[in-house]
């Protein structure tokens, strides 16, 4: 019987480089466009019956003024989280309309770099929290878990940020209600809808910009229907740019999105979400690090433009290094209110990912390199919460099924034409589980505030069946070797948080709280152990073998935080402390002289956050948000029989020092909001070798609000500008954490790119 592995090894038999399912995706984004339209015809239809009130809009403006604000979840009385507001996310301007991780550029202990002014290239961008790379954290829409595999983690950029009302960042510990499917060691992300609104309103944008940049995007809410107080809002975005070096684009991007917002009487309220997004783009080519010794030179260097007829040039060619990334989910939250204290709450969800990605490689003389991700994932998490005087509590269960088809398809190049060479790597087959069933209580007495949880995560991991594809008819046979058997991996995550009010302006806090990451980079072990298939079977080593010695990691962190609140400041520092253990770390093979990772390194991190509101005047804020991150490797790390002295150094690409500050000033209907970033010297191997250097980029950004030019409606004008004076420098680093000299990637910054927008709101 043929597996699902099996026939979608088969599919790719013959298939070349067609963009096979491109026609598939136009008629999904047709009906999904179609979906759209119906809704805005509706809701305009339906304005007359939506009875408005303007103090709800004068309401939303007060609370937007602050970026960023502390936060806490539900049942929770200790704020240990730090929310972007509404006006967070429109202060950074159209980079973060497309992209989750290019609107935490303004706090203080993350780091984003990436090679894209728009936010629009997926997966090749670099994000450090605390040092911890990002992309082993959670991110989560109304608690439901958003991720995928190869790589591992959340798909930022599949949301538009005109659906978000605010997010919200915990970089130490994660409160248990955020589901975190396959970890949270890089903190945890909760995106909060902006939900339908109660008032009939309309929201058109089109920006123009360097490098043909153009992006047009409308929402639509249609208020509160009064037959029903049904409310709906549909918003559809079109994105595209060229990239700014090189052949090739960024986009189209596609994006839907559809909510709808119910309640019955006091005892019921439902919400349904339905996203789907669609991104073409041709890859950025990152640079080797002699590159970045001259990069007033090789600032420009990019994939080719043109076919040279010879394979080991073409696998560089720009049309060979491109990806196709569709992503659909849909979830509902049906809460249950039957008596005033107690409520239950069901969020049953759905989601899609179907993306194939080429890429060059060496191998072979030179190969074209596919990569497919089929990944479907459903689950429901069900919570009870209750209140009984000044005590809060949440019981809840989250289980998830995830089935996931991810492998590798191997293509030579034959004049003009890819010719297919057999399976790559077959590296995440089956369904998996995660059961996590977790409960939080809290309680106030006066000026104290505490907090506790306890969450536990269990994970079963499929099993998965080997095949090679000899040649010459590329067929899958069965390589038992190569397969991998059903592994369960659980842990237990406790969170605990005290608060105390020392005065009406003064607070403290501190918390604790375990993360962890499920075992991810399946891929890279599968190729290793697939290259020298010969030499591990002849020291009897199975591919199982190796996947013995994966296991999840996981750290313990502590916060201490202050909150100082006055007339005329914001002051915010947070010192924390981590131990990392059971790291991913490479380790040498005597039996086969070679290196592959396991889960047994060990690291710890500690520093300062520090969020500051300066209110020099009514219309004038300074903001000033600086870190101070030290990552360190706990011990010595031995790599084909040496052993290098890191025990003490710096995790690679992390900054020791980073500051993010700018100004918020108001004149009427002007607003202005210039900033800079800066980030500290970081290596890109572990023995300090490869030096990249500080630098700093400023940004600059412009708002001017039009009243009532016609009808009830305002006109916002805008200028962004980011990196006004065009400097050059590094921005992402792709490497693993011990990562030794000449295997990191380097991402030339974006250059000087200027945005012009206009938004018509009524």
């Amino acid at each position: 019987m043929e597996t699902k592995q099996m026939k979608s090894l088969l599919s790719g038999v013959g298939t070349g480089f067609e963009r096979g399912r491109h026609r598939v995706r136009s008629t999904r984004i047709v009906l999904c466009a179609a979906l759209v339209a119906l809704v805005l015809a509706a809701g305009g239809a339906l304005a007359q019956q939506s009875g408005s009130e303007a103090t709800k809009v004068q309401d939303i403006v007060v609370q937007a003024e602050k970026i960023l604000t502390p936060t806490r979840q539900a049942d929770e009385t200790v704020y240990t989280g730090t929310a972007i507001t509404q006006k967070g996310l429109e202060a950074q301007g159209p980079r973060a309309s497309t992209s989750v991780y290019e609107s935490l550029r303004v706090l203080p202990g993350v780091q984003v770099e990436s090679p894209d002014p728009y936010g629009l290239a997926a997966e090749q961008q670099a994000i450090r929290v605390r040092g911890v790379r990002g992309y082993l954290g959670a991110l989560t829409v109304e608690g439901i878990p958003n991720y995928g595999g190869n790589p591992i983690g959340p798909r930022d950029y599949i949301y538009d940020m005109i659906n978000v009302e605010s997010l919200s960042v915990y970089k130490g510990a994660v409160p248990g209600d955020i589901g975190t499917g396959v970890g949270s060691r890089g903190g945890a992300i909760w995106l909060q809808p902006r939900w339908p609104q109660e008032d009939f309103g309309v929201s058109l944008g089109q920006s123009l910009g360097a490098h043909s940049y153009t992006r047009t995007v409308g929402r639509v809410d249609s208020g509160s229907i009064e037959a029903t107080g049904t409310r709906v809002s549909a918003s559809y975005s079109y994105t595209e740019a060229n990239k700014w070096k090189g052949a090739g684009k960024i986009g189209p991007r596609h994006n839907v999105n559809v909510m709808l917002s119910q309640q019955v009487g006091t005892w019921l309220d439902a919400k349904l979400w339905f996203n789907m997004n669609d991104l073409e783009q041709n890859l950025y080519k990152a640079l080797t690090y002699q590159q970045t010794r001259n990069l007033s030179n090789n600032y420009n260097i990019d994939f080719n433009t043109t076919r040279a007829g010879t394979a080991a040039q073409d696998i560089n060619y720009y049309d060979y290094n491109r990806g196709e990334y569709n992503n659909s989910d849909v979830f509902a939250v049906l809460t249950v209110t039957p008596w005033e204290n107690i409520h239950f709450v069901l969020k049953p969800y759905y989601a899609d990912e179907d993306t194939e990605i080429y890429q060059g490689i060496t191998s072979q003389g030179g190969l074209i390199q596919k990569r497919d991700r089929d990944i479907d994932r459903k689950g429901i998490i069900g919570e009870v919460r209750s209140t009984w005087r000044s005590l809060s509590g949440t019981l809840g269960y989250l289980y998830e099924e995830s089935d996931m088809n991810i492998s590798t398809r191997n293509y030579g190049i034959s004049g003009d034409k890819l010719v297919y060479r057999g399976v790559g790597v077959a590296a995440t087959t089956g369904t998996t589980y995660i059961h996590s069933p977790y409960a939080k209580i809290s309680g106030t007495h006066g000026s104290f505030d505490w907090q506790a949880g306890l969450k536990y995560f269990r994970f079963k991991d499929s099993d998965s069946e080997g095949y090679t594809t000899p040649p010459p008819d590329y067929i899958p046979t069965p390589a038992p070797d190569l397969n991998r058997k059903a592994r369960t991996y659980d842990i237990w995550l406790p969170t605990l948080g005290v608060g105390y009010q020392l005065t009406e302006d003064l607070s403290v806090y501190a918390s604790y709280g375990r993360n962890f990451i499920r075992p991810y980079a399946y891929m890279p072990l599968v190729s290793l152990y697939s290259a020298n298939r010969q030499t591990f079977q002849q020291a009897g080593i199975t591919l199982n073998d190796l996947f013995q010695g994966y296991d999840m990691e996981k750290s313990d962190n502590f916060d201490l935080g202050f909150r100082w609140n006055t007339r005329w400041f914001e002051l915010a520092p947070t010192f924390f402390y981590s131990e990392h253990k059971k790291l991913l770390t490479t380790v040498y093979d005597p039996r086969v002289n070679l290196s592959y990772r396991q889960n047994i390194g060990r690291a710890r991190g500690y520093g300062l956050d520090l969020e500051t509101n300066i209110f020099l005047m009514k219309n004038l804020t300074v903001f000033l948000n600086p870190t101070l991150t030290i990552l360190e490797y706990d011990k010595d790390i031995t790599f084909q029989g040496q052993t290098f002295d890191v025990k003490g150094d710096q995790v690679v690409d992390t900054p020791k020092v980073m500051l993010q500050a700018g100004l918020l000033y108001q004149y009427k209907d002007l607003e202005l909001i210039p900033s800079l970033r800066y980030s500290g010297k970081r290596y890109g191997d572990i023995q300090h070798k490869e030096e990249i250097d500080s630098y700093t980029v400023v940004d600059f950004g412009a708002r001017y609000k039009l009243k009532n030019i016609f009808f009830d409606n305002t006109l916002e004008l805008s200028l962004d500008i980011y990196n006004v004076f065009n400097k050059k420098y590094i921005s992402g680093i792709n490497v693993f954490d011990d990562n030794r000299g000449g295997a990191a990637s380097y991402y030339a910054g974006s250059p000087f790119t200027a945005i012009v927008s206009a938004t018509l709101k009524f």
